[in-house]
Formats: structure tokens, sequence, C-alpha cells
């Protein structure tokens, strides 16, 4: 797949595309399935196949006091875009400028002159344009007039549940990662770097990697313990963890931390970005009467993450 970034006047793309447009957050199945959509119209047709996405949340931009919780950093998002198929993805720089398009001229200026897009195809729940003010039907009405084929994919629907990103949030705020595991087509993956911690952990015979949950950006999953696949840096193979997100009722911490205790592995990697993909939440965060009964707690969690990693095949 081939990545272009649209903040340059002077970037015009010639060969004809299917495209769709979307902020794709957790390129969840929905997703996926609307890409595909694209990519099968696109061979169909002999033509290219483009998902066009932004730079960072479009309401970050229209409120100054908004603080989005993504599902996936763009890099992650652009991988993710990258295995439906699709021939391009185009990273358009989202600012007031372009907050101010109206849909018509965003489809004419923007999709047709600068992306020789002749068919797009929208999300079944997706608007844009200045104050999403206009319709389906409008966009279908404005694509006819400069020649471009405006359609709507049907809506994907997984257990009886439509898939969404909203009801991906919801389920990683309420710790159930295998719901939204099934909503996104694999487990969640928070990335973060490591930072200095407590290192009370490895004083319990249990030392942790310590994300810096200030640079973290995406939405962290509710307190807990959980049975996680942990990947240091990009190349690195996945490891089996038990992650703990919480408060440190028992150390009387304050500010939340994400903790990770890698089974069998001592290498230094402070500074590293580690990605943490959630399996299953084991039990909620909770204080201890003390180190030792937190000790015993545990070598528990740590024999019961090891089954369910064994049972979820990993190794």
């Amino acid at each position: 797949m081939r990545t272009i970034y649209l903040d340059s006047e002077s970037v015009t793309l010639a060969r004809p595309v299917v495209a769709t447009v979307g902020f794709f957050d957790g390129v969840h199945r929905g997703h996926q399935y609307l890409v595909r959509q694209v990519v099968d119209r696109a061979r169909a047709l002999g033509l290219g196949s483009m998902a066009i996405t932004f730079d960072r949340h479009p309401r970050s931009v229209l409120r100054q006091d908004f603080q989005p919780c993504l599902l996936t950093p763009l890099d992650e998002k652009l991988r993710l875009l990258g295995l439906t198929g699709v021939d391009v993805a185009v990273v358009l720089r989202f600012d007031k400028a372009m907050a101010m398009l109206s849909a018509r001229r965003f489809m004419d200026e923007v999709l047709r002159a600068r992306l020789c897009v002749r068919q797009l195809i929208v999300g079944y729940d997706n608007r844009f344009g200045h104050d999403r003010a206009d319709s389906f039907d409008d966009c279908v009405r404005y694509g006819r007039e400069m020649g471009m084929r405006v359609t709507r994919a049907s809506a994907f629907v997984a257990d009886g549940m439509a898939v969404s990103s909203s009801a991906v949030r919801a389920f990683l705020r309420a710790g159930d990662v295998a719901s939204a595991a099934r909503c996104l087509g694999r487990d969640y993956t928070l990335y973060g770097w490591v930072s200095d911690g407590y290192k009370e952990g490895r004083k319990l015979g249990y030392p942790t990697a310590n994300l810096d949950v200030s640079r973290i950006g995406q939405l962290i999953p509710c307190n807990g313990v959980y049975a996680v696949m942990a990947r240091v840096g990009s190349a690195g193979r996945s490891l089996p963890a038990m992650t703990n997100i919480g408060l440190r009722p028992t150390f009387a911490g304050r500010g939340l931390t994400v903790e990770t205790h890698i089974f069998n592995f001592s290498e230094d990697i402070y500074g590293q970005r580690l990605g943490l993909s959630f399996v299953r939440r084991v039990r909620p965060e909770r204080k201890f009467e003390d180190v030792n009964a937190l000790a015993d707690q545990l070598k528990l969690d740590e024999k019961e993450i090891k089954k369910i990693l064994t049972e979820n095949a990993f190794e």
C-alpha cells in the first residue's frame, strides 16, 4: 500500500480511483468491510482503490477542549488499512481551513480535483463537510454534477450488533476486552514507551515495564489485571505477560499506572516502545492488606493468565 500525506498544494493524483473517506479509528471489522468493498469495486472496474483519512481527530480541531480517546495511533491505523488490500492511503491534514469546507467543496476541490476520485463509497453512518450539514442524498447530487458516482455501503453487523468505534470504546471502558476484540477482529493493542516506575514489583519477584501514561494518547482499558501479549519495538516477537492498570492502592498510589510483567524476560527495555495486546481481564484492581497478600495474589494471577494464554494458542 502506498501512503500519501496530502499537506502540499502541489500534490495531485492522476489515476482514477474508487475511494472512501473516514477517520477509521480502530480499523474495526466494519471499517475493514467498507474498505474491502472499495477494493472489490475498484478491481471490477479496473481502477485504483483509495482510503482517505485524517492526521488528527476532526473534533480536536473543532473543539479545543476535546481530548480524543483514540483506539489506534496513526502509524498503526495505516498498517491495518494496508492489510485490507487497498492500493493507496491518503492522510489529509485536518485544520480549521479544511473544517470550514462544505461537503460539495470538499468533494470538488479535494476528492475530484486532487485525488481523482471517480466513485465514492460512503460509510453507512458517515457524513462530512462543515457542520456535517449535507445529507447522503445531497452528496449523491453533488457527485452527479461533477461526474463522481456516490454510493452508500451497508452496515457491518457481528453477533447481532452493529460494529462501531464507539462500541469498542464502551467495551474497553468496561474491561470487556474480549467483546472489543470481536468488534476489531483482533485483540486491542495499547502502545506506549517504557519509563522508570516505582520498582515495587521487583521486590515482589515481578519486575514490571511501566508505560509513560502521559505519552500514550490512546484509550486505556479500565482498571484491573489482564492477560496480555507484549511486543517490544516493531520487530520483536509477542511475549506472554500480565498487566495491571490502576492506582496501586496497596501502595497508596495516586496516579494511573500501566505496569506489565513479561514472563521469563529480563532485558533492559527502558525508553523502548511497548505494545500490549489485551486478551482477557482476569480481575479488578483491589487493595490488599499487605505486600505479602499481594505477592500471593500475583502468583495466582500468573497461573491463571498463563493458562488463558495457552488456551488461546499464545505460547
